[in-house]
């Protein structure tokens, strides 16, 4: 079984010169399982500074790894605790958009859209796991199972969330070129991920127990730096940034569509 379709240039900037930065065991990563590899290689772009994995699962590998479902992927999980983490990343958004339809891409255990639509908003989601899409269904909430680049919208939407998901996409360009395409004037777009950048990272680095490079469903880890360039190069305006409740090491992006 192919496992990667490697990359060739850098999925952001499309440069071919790479450099090879690190080799991680991922054997005991909660997702791994054989026939997967235990090793994952991680890339920098010589002219963006990106850092990359060396490619991207096929869907033959996805679907070994998507075989389970970790317990704070599943929709319902901590529902009251999650609710509050959800309120105050809504919080962020209500300056910018308080009404209309509310795009959660990748929704995991729904608390966003749950809480979303407490707040007013229409909520939609979309989620690669079917068994989340069917248990969302349950609760009255529009969710399909499908992969962002394949989603039309007649109206424009208002908030488009991306929590702990651009860094699963192989090419987030072209995931935040859709999201711009989606999004109505001023729309909103909401991102949490891990910041190479921060203080932790580096400290964890040196500790050697920075688990964001075993990371199995990752295959990027983005700066503030080059999200934030990232992020204008697609035709949105960085307006907030915060620190994520979700994950250590984590950050929060709102950005206003052009």
């Amino acid at each position: 079984m192919q496992e990667l379709i490697k990359y060739t240039h850098c999925p952001l900037c499309h440069d071919t010169k790479m450099t090879l930065i690190r080799n991680e065991n991922c054997q005991n990563h909660q997702r791994w399982i054989a026939p997967l590899s235990t090793q994952m290689v991680w890339l920098s772009c010589n002219s963006c500074k990106h850092i990359f994995r060396e490619g991207y699962y096929t869907p033959e590998a996805l679907e070994i790894l998507f075989k389970g479902t970790n317990p704070e992927q599943q929709v319902g999980y901590q529902i009251e605790k999650q609710r509050l983490v959800s309120a105050r990343m809504i919080d962020k958004v209500i300056p910018y958009q308080n009404h209309g339809v509310w795009l959660d891409v990748g929704f995991g255990n729904g608390s966003l859209l749950f809480t979303a639509c407490e707040y007013g908003f229409k909520p939609i989601g979309i989620d690669l796991r079917e068994e989340n899409v069917t248990k969302l269904q349950s609760y009255g909430i529009t969710a399909y199972k499908t992969n962002l680049l394949h989603v039309d919208s007649d109206d424009p939407i208002s908030v488009i969330s991306m929590a702990d998901v651009l860094e699963h996409i192989p090419y987030p360009k072209e995931a935040l070129q859709k999201t711009f395409e989606l999004l109505g004037n001023k729309g909103v777009l909401f991102l949490s991920l891990p910041n190479s950048e921060s203080i932790i990272w580096k400290i964890r680095d040196a500790q050697n127990i920075n688990y964001c490079w075993s990371e199995m469903e990752h295959y990027h880890n983005f700066s503030r730096t080059r999200l934030y360039s990232l992020l204008k190069e697609c035709g949105f305006i960085p307006v907030k940034y915060g620190i994520s409740e979700r994950y250590g090491m984590g950050m929060e992006i709102v950005a206003i569509k052009k």
